[in-house]
């Protein structure tokens, strides 16, 4: 019992310096590193490593990381820093969408009618949203389900600190 205290001691020490050397693949190249401590994401390419910029990113596994002011803040962390992923086949993935894409509302909910808040950091981050589910959508063999994306945008959507609605 007391080897085994010490192994999970050890273990819960160890496991800030194992997440922060961690780096999970940009779906454009480029290995993401995200410090459990700060939440501050770094870019390593060709051995260079810089903060990440600001927006939404697609991983390699398929997931989405949002960085804002240089800091993770998206609900799906980089695999392998904090928790796993979240596997990509979820509930949503499929479902027929009716009327307005879940990307497509959150725009407008964040953009407002005629673009009145175009120039906000969340509209710019629900517009590459959007294009990311446009992306997926037309690759799709149907153009009218929900895909991977939809389903992050209907997440966010109540997220009012990160998305908040345009006045």
């Amino acid at each position: 019992m007391k080897y085994a205290i010490t192994f999970l001691f050890l273990l819960a020490a160890a496991l800030p310096v194992l997440a922060a050397d961690t780096g999970a693949g940009l779906q454009n190249g480029g290995a993401v590193t995200v410090d459990p401590n700060t939440n501050r994401a770094t870019i390593t390419r060709d051995g260079v490593t810089t903060p990440l910029w600001d927006g939404a990113h697609r991983m390699q596994d398929g997931s989405i990381l949002i960085i804002r002011q240089g800091i993770s803040v998206s609900r799906e962390p980089v695999p392998g820093t904090r928790l796993p992923p979240i596997p990509k086949a979820a509930e949503w993935e499929g479902a027929p969408i009716v009327g307005h894409s879940p990307c497509e509302k959150l725009v407008y909910r964040v953009c407002g009618g005629q673009d009145r808040c175009g120039e906000c950091e969340a509209c710019n981050l629900a517009r590459q949203l959007l294009t990311m589910e446009q992306d997926e959508r037309a690759a799709s063999d149907n153009s009218n389900r929900m895909t991977y994306t939809s389903g992050e945008c209907r997440q966010v959507n109540a997220d009012r600190e990160l998305f908040p609605s345009c006045k």
